[in-house]
């Protein structure tokens, strides 16, 4: 892939149940606010980042409303998956995401990438700071 290139295709998308599994079992990283909670989990074995939705009836009774909130954050997703490194994420929707304007999503989107991009960081620079000591 291209470093411009913003598409969403299947190798940035997670899609086996493992998959979801693994990034449920090991959270390091959690961002969360009033419309989604993201849980993150670093990769070794590439620089790009994947994605997973979980957005469940539960919190979003009609179609209508979950294919929106999914629509807006793989949007989202696709314009900043070069700025994101190498994790697996998975997004959940909060019961208050049905009833927010767009663009209320997409700032809270913006905001999380912006979190975990600095989490990640700051956890990356630890782990080198702890190895360069030992």
């Amino acid at each position: 892939m291209t470093e411009n290139k913003a598409c969403f295709s299947k190798h940035v998308r997670l899609l086996k149940a493992d998959e979801f599994s693994r990034v449920f079992k090991n959270t390091p990283l959690r961002s969360s606010d009033r419309y989604l909670t993201i849980l993150a989990i670093a990769r070794a074995d590439s620089s790009e980042p994947r994605l997973g939705l979980a957005i469940s009836k539960k919190n979003a009774r009609r179609a209508v409303d979950r294919n929106r909130i999914k629509r807006l954050i793989r949007e989202s997703f696709r314009l900043h998956q070069h700025d994101l490194p190498g994790i697996d994420l998975v997004i959940m929707a909060k019961p208050e995401a049905k009833n927010a304007e767009n663009q209320q999503i997409l700032h809270s989107l913006q905001q999380h990438w912006e979190k975990l991009a600095q989490k990640l960081t700051q956890k990356l620079t630890r782990e080198a700071s702890r190895d360069f000591h030992k």
